[in-house]
Protein backbone atom coordinates (compact mmCIF):
# COMPACT_ATOMS: atom_id res chain seq x y z
CA UNK A 1 0.00 0.00 0.00
CA UNK A 2 1.28 3.42 -0.60
CA UNK A 3 2.88 5.92 1.74
CA UNK A 4 1.36 8.99 0.37
CA UNK A 5 -1.92 9.37 2.65
CA UNK A 6 -2.04 12.81 3.98
CA UNK A 7 -4.46 11.41 6.60
CA UNK A 8 -5.68 8.04 7.57
CA UNK A 9 -9.21 6.20 6.49
CA UNK A 10 -10.96 5.50 10.03
CA UNK A 11 -13.33 2.85 10.50
CA UNK A 12 -15.77 2.79 13.13
CA UNK A 13 -17.12 -0.92 13.60
CA UNK A 14 -17.54 -3.43 16.84
CA UNK A 15 -16.46 -5.85 14.31
CA UNK A 16 -12.85 -6.25 14.41
CA UNK A 17 -11.67 -9.41 12.60
CA UNK A 18 -14.39 -8.52 9.55
CA UNK A 19 -12.84 -4.53 9.38
CA UNK A 20 -8.99 -5.93 9.75
CA UNK A 21 -9.30 -9.54 7.34
CA UNK A 22 -9.29 -7.37 3.95
CA UNK A 23 -6.41 -4.73 4.91
CA UNK A 24 -4.25 -7.64 6.17
CA UNK A 25 -4.60 -9.62 3.51
CA UNK A 26 -3.42 -6.47 0.60
CA UNK A 27 0.44 -7.22 2.83
CA UNK A 28 2.44 -10.49 1.53
CA UNK A 29 1.84 -13.79 3.87
CA UNK A 30 3.87 -13.21 7.20
CA UNK A 31 4.32 -9.71 6.49
CA UNK A 32 2.17 -8.25 9.26
CA UNK A 33 2.78 -7.79 12.29
CA UNK A 34 1.00 -6.87 15.93
CA UNK A 35 2.46 -5.10 18.52
CA UNK A 36 0.24 -4.58 21.65
CA UNK A 37 1.04 -4.42 25.20
CA UNK A 38 1.04 -6.81 28.24
CA UNK A 39 -2.99 -5.57 30.02
CA UNK A 40 -4.72 -5.75 26.33
CA UNK A 41 -3.10 -8.80 25.47
CA UNK A 42 -4.64 -10.05 28.37
CA UNK A 43 -7.64 -8.85 28.09
CA UNK A 44 -8.55 -8.74 24.70
CA UNK A 45 -5.63 -10.31 21.92
CA UNK A 46 -6.57 -13.95 23.24
CA UNK A 47 -10.03 -13.94 22.54
CA UNK A 48 -8.68 -12.99 18.41
CA UNK A 49 -6.04 -15.44 18.60
CA UNK A 50 -7.17 -17.83 16.39
CA UNK A 51 -7.79 -14.80 13.48
CA UNK A 52 -4.32 -13.60 13.50
CA UNK A 53 -2.51 -17.07 13.61
CA UNK A 54 -4.48 -18.44 10.51
CA UNK A 55 -3.39 -15.13 9.28
CA UNK A 56 0.07 -15.49 10.17
CA UNK A 57 0.58 -12.34 12.17
CA UNK A 58 2.72 -12.43 15.01
CA UNK A 59 2.57 -11.03 17.63
CA UNK A 60 5.16 -8.13 20.25
CA UNK A 61 4.25 -7.45 23.30
CA UNK A 62 5.37 -4.39 25.29
CA UNK A 63 4.68 -4.16 29.13
CA UNK A 64 1.86 -1.52 29.86
CA UNK A 65 2.71 1.56 31.76
CA UNK A 66 3.95 5.04 30.89
CA UNK A 67 7.28 4.28 32.31
CA UNK A 68 7.55 1.79 29.01
CA UNK A 69 7.26 4.71 26.55
CA UNK A 70 11.03 4.49 26.00
CA UNK A 71 13.75 4.02 23.55
CA UNK A 72 14.14 0.61 25.00
CA UNK A 73 10.78 -0.75 24.05
CA UNK A 74 11.39 0.69 20.85
CA UNK A 75 14.44 -1.37 19.99
CA UNK A 76 12.29 -4.36 21.22
CA UNK A 77 9.59 -4.22 18.76
CA UNK A 78 12.38 -3.31 16.21
CA UNK A 79 14.78 -6.41 17.30
CA UNK A 80 11.24 -8.79 16.83
CA UNK A 81 10.35 -6.98 13.56
CA UNK A 82 14.07 -7.89 12.03
CA UNK A 83 14.39 -11.18 13.47
CA UNK A 84 10.62 -12.31 12.02
CA UNK A 85 11.45 -10.81 7.94
CA UNK A 86 10.35 -7.48 8.31
CA UNK A 87 10.71 -5.50 5.36
CA UNK A 88 9.84 -2.66 3.75
CA UNK A 89 6.71 -4.19 2.54
CA UNK A 90 5.00 -4.85 5.86
CA UNK A 91 1.91 -3.83 8.07
CA UNK A 92 2.98 -3.72 11.64
CA UNK A 93 -0.99 -3.54 13.61
CA UNK A 94 -0.90 -1.81 16.72
CA UNK A 95 -3.63 -2.46 19.41
CA UNK A 96 -3.68 -0.95 22.93
CA UNK A 97 -3.87 2.75 24.27
CA UNK A 98 -2.14 5.86 23.39
CA UNK A 99 0.90 4.57 25.22
CA UNK A 100 1.52 2.01 22.61
CA UNK A 101 0.27 3.44 19.89
CA UNK A 102 2.43 6.63 20.23
CA UNK A 103 5.33 4.10 20.55
CA UNK A 104 4.78 1.15 18.23
CA UNK A 105 3.72 3.80 15.59
CA UNK A 106 7.62 5.57 16.19
CA UNK A 107 8.98 2.58 15.48
CA UNK A 108 7.02 1.62 12.22
CA UNK A 109 7.84 4.81 10.71
CA UNK A 110 11.87 4.34 11.89
CA UNK A 111 12.21 0.83 11.00
CA UNK A 112 13.67 0.16 7.42
CA UNK A 113 12.62 4.11 7.15
CA UNK A 114 9.19 3.51 7.41
CA UNK A 115 6.94 0.78 7.05
CA UNK A 116 2.98 1.05 6.76
CA UNK A 117 1.16 0.58 10.49
CA UNK A 118 -2.65 0.54 11.33
CA UNK A 119 -3.66 1.83 15.18
CA UNK A 120 -6.57 0.16 16.96
CA UNK A 121 -7.23 1.78 20.25
CA UNK A 122 -8.38 0.22 23.11
CA UNK A 123 -9.16 3.45 25.45
CA UNK A 124 -11.12 6.37 25.09
CA UNK A 125 -8.05 8.95 24.90
CA UNK A 126 -6.46 7.27 22.06
CA UNK A 127 -9.80 6.72 20.37
CA UNK A 128 -9.93 10.21 20.01
CA UNK A 129 -7.03 11.72 20.18
CA UNK A 130 -3.65 9.98 20.50
CA UNK A 131 -4.00 7.15 17.70
CA UNK A 132 -5.66 9.48 15.04
CA UNK A 133 -3.34 12.41 13.50
CA UNK A 134 -0.46 11.17 12.83
CA UNK A 135 1.59 11.88 15.82
CA UNK A 136 4.41 9.33 17.09
CA UNK A 137 7.01 9.47 19.80
CA UNK A 138 8.17 8.32 23.25
CA UNK A 139 9.31 10.41 26.52
CA UNK A 140 13.05 10.59 26.62
CA UNK A 141 15.78 12.27 29.16
CA UNK A 142 12.38 13.18 31.51
CA UNK A 143 10.25 14.85 28.62
CA UNK A 144 7.27 14.08 27.52
CA UNK A 145 7.33 12.66 23.67
CA UNK A 146 10.53 14.55 22.94
CA UNK A 147 11.40 12.44 20.49
CA UNK A 148 8.86 11.45 17.67
CA UNK A 149 7.96 11.92 14.07
CA UNK A 150 4.58 12.77 11.98
CA UNK A 151 3.53 9.94 10.17
CA UNK A 152 -0.13 8.60 9.55
CA UNK A 153 -1.03 5.41 10.35
CA UNK A 154 -3.06 3.85 6.81
CA UNK A 155 -5.67 3.55 9.01
CA UNK A 156 -7.57 3.39 12.84
CA UNK A 157 -9.85 0.94 13.75
CA UNK A 158 -11.78 2.80 16.63
CA UNK A 159 -14.42 -0.18 18.74
CA UNK A 160 -16.48 0.91 21.53
CA UNK A 161 -16.40 -2.91 22.74
CA UNK A 162 -12.75 -2.13 23.79
CA UNK A 163 -13.81 0.47 26.22
CA UNK A 164 -16.36 -1.48 28.45
CA UNK A 165 -13.06 -3.02 30.19
CA UNK A 166 -11.49 0.46 31.04
CA UNK A 167 -12.02 1.99 34.66
CA UNK A 168 -13.87 5.13 35.18
CA UNK A 169 -10.98 7.12 35.91
CA UNK A 170 -9.10 5.80 32.43
CA UNK A 171 -12.88 6.60 30.97
CA UNK A 172 -13.14 9.88 32.18
CA UNK A 173 -9.42 10.70 31.08
CA UNK A 174 -10.08 10.43 27.80
CA UNK A 175 -13.50 12.00 28.19
CA UNK A 176 -11.26 15.48 28.54
CA UNK A 177 -9.60 15.34 25.21
CA UNK A 178 -13.62 15.26 23.64
CA UNK A 179 -14.56 18.00 25.67
CA UNK A 180 -11.44 19.75 24.24
CA UNK A 181 -12.75 19.12 20.89
CA UNK A 182 -15.97 20.41 21.93
CA UNK A 183 -14.42 23.43 23.23
CA UNK A 184 -12.33 24.74 20.15
CA UNK A 185 -14.51 24.02 17.47
CA UNK A 186 -17.53 22.38 18.01
CA UNK A 187 -20.38 24.14 20.51
CA UNK A 188 -22.85 21.26 19.57
CA UNK A 189 -20.89 18.59 20.67
CA UNK A 190 -19.77 20.36 23.83
CA UNK A 191 -23.57 20.30 24.68
CA UNK A 192 -23.53 16.78 23.43
CA UNK A 193 -20.75 15.64 26.32
CA UNK A 194 -22.42 17.81 28.92
CA UNK A 195 -25.99 15.10 28.75
CA UNK A 196 -23.23 12.71 28.54
CA UNK A 197 -24.66 9.81 31.68
CA UNK A 198 -21.04 7.55 32.68
CA UNK A 199 -23.16 5.40 35.29
CA UNK A 200 -25.07 3.95 32.29
CA UNK A 201 -23.12 3.75 29.12
CA UNK A 202 -24.79 3.00 25.32
CA UNK A 203 -21.65 2.00 23.34
CA UNK A 204 -23.61 2.73 20.22
CA UNK A 205 -24.15 6.13 21.36
CA UNK A 206 -21.23 6.47 22.54
CA UNK A 207 -19.36 5.35 19.07
CA UNK A 208 -21.44 8.16 17.69
CA UNK A 209 -20.15 10.70 20.00
CA UNK A 210 -16.62 9.70 19.35
CA UNK A 211 -16.94 10.04 15.91
CA UNK A 212 -18.05 13.65 16.46
CA UNK A 213 -14.74 13.97 18.45
CA UNK A 214 -13.01 12.53 16.21
CA UNK A 215 -14.16 14.76 12.81
CA UNK A 216 -12.76 17.60 14.73
CA UNK A 217 -9.76 16.01 15.25
CA UNK A 218 -9.22 15.59 11.63
CA UNK A 219 -10.83 18.62 10.75
CA UNK A 220 -7.56 20.17 12.36
CA UNK A 221 -5.20 17.60 11.33
CA UNK A 222 -6.03 17.69 7.31
CA UNK A 223 -5.27 21.17 7.51
CA UNK A 224 -2.06 21.46 9.07
CA UNK A 225 -0.67 18.16 9.67
CA UNK A 226 3.23 18.99 10.69
CA UNK A 227 1.21 21.58 13.56
CA UNK A 228 2.62 24.80 11.65
CA UNK A 229 -0.41 26.43 12.09
CA UNK A 230 -4.46 25.88 12.67
CA UNK A 231 -3.86 22.25 14.46
CA UNK A 232 -1.95 23.93 17.20
CA UNK A 233 -5.54 24.48 18.59
CA UNK A 234 -5.53 20.82 19.97
CA UNK A 235 -3.16 22.46 22.12
CA UNK A 236 -5.46 24.03 24.13
CA UNK A 237 -5.58 23.04 27.73
CA UNK A 238 -2.29 21.15 27.22
CA UNK A 239 0.69 23.48 27.76
CA UNK A 240 -0.31 24.42 31.26
CA UNK A 241 -1.71 20.31 31.34
CA UNK A 242 2.01 19.50 30.36
CA UNK A 243 3.48 21.11 33.19
CA UNK A 244 0.88 19.86 35.75
CA UNK A 245 1.52 16.27 34.49
CA UNK A 246 5.55 16.59 34.64
CA UNK A 247 5.43 17.85 38.33
CA UNK A 248 2.78 15.19 39.45
CA UNK A 249 5.60 13.06 37.82
CA UNK A 250 8.38 14.16 39.38
CA UNK A 251 6.56 14.61 42.79
CA UNK A 252 5.60 10.82 42.93
CA UNK A 253 1.65 11.63 42.76
CA UNK A 254 1.26 11.12 38.94
CA UNK A 255 -1.88 11.78 37.19
CA UNK A 256 -3.90 10.34 34.09
CA UNK A 257 -3.06 12.44 31.05
CA UNK A 258 -6.92 13.63 30.90
CA UNK A 259 -7.12 14.75 34.24
CA UNK A 260 -3.79 17.10 33.50
CA UNK A 261 -5.44 18.71 30.75
CA UNK A 262 -8.91 19.11 32.35
CA UNK A 263 -6.88 21.08 34.86
CA UNK A 264 -4.81 22.90 32.43
CA UNK A 265 -8.24 23.74 30.54
CA UNK A 266 -9.50 25.67 33.59
CA UNK A 267 -5.98 27.75 33.72
CA UNK A 268 -6.08 28.20 30.08
CA UNK A 269 -9.59 29.64 30.05
CA UNK A 270 -8.63 31.99 32.79
CA UNK A 271 -6.10 33.41 30.34
CA UNK A 272 -8.30 33.56 27.74
CA UNK A 273 -10.68 35.53 29.55
CA UNK A 274 -7.76 38.15 30.16
CA UNK A 275 -6.12 37.65 26.95
CA UNK A 276 -9.02 36.97 24.63
CA UNK A 277 -12.90 38.00 26.62
CA UNK A 278 -14.08 34.86 26.90
CA UNK A 279 -17.29 35.43 28.74
CA UNK A 280 -16.51 35.49 32.88
CA UNK A 281 -19.91 33.69 32.86
CA UNK A 282 -19.44 30.63 30.76
CA UNK A 283 -15.67 30.40 32.00
CA UNK A 284 -17.54 29.96 35.71
CA UNK A 285 -20.18 27.41 34.50
CA UNK A 286 -17.13 25.40 32.56
CA UNK A 287 -15.01 25.27 35.64
CA UNK A 288 -17.58 24.00 37.87
CA UNK A 289 -18.42 21.52 35.38
CA UNK A 290 -14.67 20.28 35.16
CA UNK A 291 -14.07 20.68 38.58
CA UNK A 292 -17.22 17.96 39.30
CA UNK A 293 -15.78 15.61 36.84
CA UNK A 294 -12.20 15.73 37.73
CA UNK A 295 -11.88 17.09 41.23
CA UNK A 296 -8.67 19.04 41.85
CA UNK A 297 -5.06 18.69 41.55
CA UNK A 298 -3.57 20.46 44.37
CA UNK A 299 -0.64 22.83 43.96
CA UNK A 300 1.55 25.37 46.40
CA UNK A 301 2.60 28.64 45.39
CA UNK A 302 5.88 27.06 45.42
CA UNK A 303 5.11 24.97 42.62
CA UNK A 304 4.69 27.86 40.65
CA UNK A 305 8.12 28.35 39.30
CA UNK A 306 8.60 24.91 38.62
CA UNK A 307 5.66 24.46 36.54
CA UNK A 308 6.52 28.38 34.71
CA UNK A 309 9.91 26.04 33.80
CA UNK A 310 8.15 23.02 32.88
CA UNK A 311 5.80 24.99 29.94
CA UNK A 312 9.22 26.42 28.77
CA UNK A 313 10.23 23.07 27.34
CA UNK A 314 6.29 22.32 25.24
CA UNK A 315 7.74 21.70 21.74
CA UNK A 316 4.85 24.28 20.71
CA UNK A 317 7.25 27.27 21.99
CA UNK A 318 9.62 29.75 19.67
CA UNK A 319 11.99 32.26 20.12
CA UNK A 320 11.88 31.44 24.09
CA UNK A 321 8.34 32.76 24.25
CA UNK A 322 5.59 29.94 25.15
CA UNK A 323 2.70 29.87 22.73
CA UNK A 324 -1.01 28.96 24.19
CA UNK A 325 -4.01 28.33 21.72
CA UNK A 326 -6.70 30.46 23.55
CA UNK A 327 -10.98 31.14 23.10
CA UNK A 328 -12.47 33.96 22.60
CA UNK A 329 -15.79 31.99 22.77
CA UNK A 330 -16.75 28.69 22.68
CA UNK A 331 -15.53 26.82 19.06
CA UNK A 332 -13.51 30.22 18.25
CA UNK A 333 -9.20 30.02 18.73
CA UNK A 334 -6.65 32.31 18.63
CA UNK A 335 -3.14 30.51 18.31
CA UNK A 336 -0.12 31.49 19.35
CA UNK A 337 -0.90 33.57 21.91
CA UNK A 338 1.85 34.89 23.82
CA UNK A 339 1.46 35.32 27.80
CA UNK A 340 3.47 37.33 30.21
CA UNK A 341 4.82 35.39 33.06
CA UNK A 342 3.21 37.46 35.60
CA UNK A 343 0.36 36.61 33.93
CA UNK A 344 1.11 33.04 33.62
CA UNK A 345 1.49 32.99 37.35
CA UNK A 346 -1.52 34.57 37.88
CA UNK A 347 -3.56 31.87 36.13
CA UNK A 348 -1.90 29.10 38.42
CA UNK A 349 -2.83 31.08 41.83
CA UNK A 350 -6.28 31.28 40.48
CA UNK A 351 -6.55 26.87 39.70
CA UNK A 352 -4.50 27.26 43.52
CA UNK A 353 -7.60 29.15 44.74
CA UNK A 354 -10.31 27.66 43.57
Amino acid sequence: MGNSKIYSKIFYTRELEKTLRPIIQQYPAGKVFLATENTVDKLWISKFDDFFSELSVKKVQIPSGEQNKKIESVGKIWEFLSNNGGDRKSLLINIGGGMLTDLAGFAATTFKRGIDFLNVPTTLLSQVDASVGGKTGINFSGLKNEVGTFKEPIAVVINTDFLKTIDKANFVSGFAEMIKHGLIHNAEHLEELKSFNFDDIDYDILQEVIRHSVEVKTHFVANDLTEKNIRKALNFGHTVGHAFESLAMKQGRPILHGYAVAYGMIAELYLSAKMCNFSEDELGELIKWLLEIYGKFEIEATDFEALYQLMTHDKKNDSGRINFTLLPAVGKIEINQNCSKELILEALNFYKNL
